[in-house]
């Protein structure tokens, strides 16, 4: 039986629709039976599954929010999954655990290493990091990976946002100097699957053990990526808006963000043989999906 946590969130909404289509025993869980604020229900949720795997999708998300609700966002990052860690700890099983790019400054210049000092530059990047931290402490089988800039047709993230906001307004001012990966959740969720194919097939090893970095290939900026949203949805008809560059001095937030935060994905290609696709070959389906009920 698989455990996933985060059952209304993008990567959980696409893990259980895999492990559905597969036909793979699971238990997906969310709020309010399972809450990280709230510790008795993830031992509970944790009793009545009895996992053979565990894969924590839950998180605390609101980067910006997490400055000032910071109680909610150390349960949601830090302390709560350390919980749950222990307990995988405790029954002998893999727990796959997912982080975020914001456990760095963006500083670099180059796609970052999982062995590239940490060094975030808000709450929610230190919830995040300190989590992982926390993770590994223990002597749980942990897999931790790092994603970033995670979107698909569920839930809000930014292509939803960049075509609710085209519809209403004829120009968009969108960050053109932060570098990253767009990922889609649904390769994410592949990744993760094909993981515990792999820890299935030759049993636990201790190269699994640790962080490694998983994204889409290729980069782009936030521009980039509206801009190739829009290239997508003008096969349904829709009208693009005018999309202009901005710099992030011009879009100021409560938290900074990371200039660049491109992760080098080799080491997951290396141990498990997972290699996401390029970006852009995974967009077009996402926003096929954002229009098909709501066409242009």
């Amino acid at each position: 039986m698989i455990l996933v946590t985060g059952a209304s969130g993008q990567l959980g909404d696409a893990l259980a629709r895999r492990l559905s289509t597969r036909g793979i025993p699971f238990i997906a869980v969310r709020r309010p039976g399972f809450d990280f604020e709230k510790p008795e229900t993830i031992a509970a949720c944790f009793e009545n599954a009895k996992p053979s795997l565990v894969i924590n999708a839950a998180a605390y998300t609101a980067v910006d929010k997490a400055e000032t609700d910071q109680e909610a966002a150390r349960a949601g990052n830090h302390t709560g999954p350390l919980a749950l860690a222990k307990l995988c700890e405790a029954a002998d099983i893999p727990f796959i655990h997912v982080s975020t790019d914001y456990v760095f400054d963006g500083n670099k210049g180059a796609p970052y290493l999982e062995t590239d000092p940490t060094s975030p530059t808000g709450f929610y990047g230190a919830t995040k990091r300190d989590g992982e931290d926390a993770i590994l402490a223990t002597g749980a089988k942990a897999v931790i990976l790092r994603t970033a800039w995670v979107y698909s047709a569920h839930g809000k993230n930014f292509a939803r946002t960049m075509i609710n906001a085209g519809r209403k307004m004829p120009v968009l001012r969108v960050v053109a100097d932060q570098r990253g990966t767009p990922t889609a959740a649904g390769d994410l969720a592949d990744a993760v699957l094909a993981i515990m194919d792999k820890i299935e097939a030759t049993g636990w090893r201790p190269e699994y053990r640790g962080i490694f970095h998983t994204t889409n290939h290729g980069e782009t900026t936030w521009h980039g990526f509206a801009t190739a949203i829009f290239e997508d949805a003008a096969r349904h008809g829709y009208k693009a808006p005018e999309i202009q560059p901005i710099a992030t001095a011009d879009w100021p937030t409560p938290t900074r963000r990371p200039p660049d935060s491109r992760l080098d994905c080799d080491k997951l290609a290396r141990v498990f043989g997972v290699t996401l696709p390029e970006w852009r070959r995974s967009l077009p389906g996402i926003v096929d999906e954002l229009l098909r009920d709501a066409p242009a």
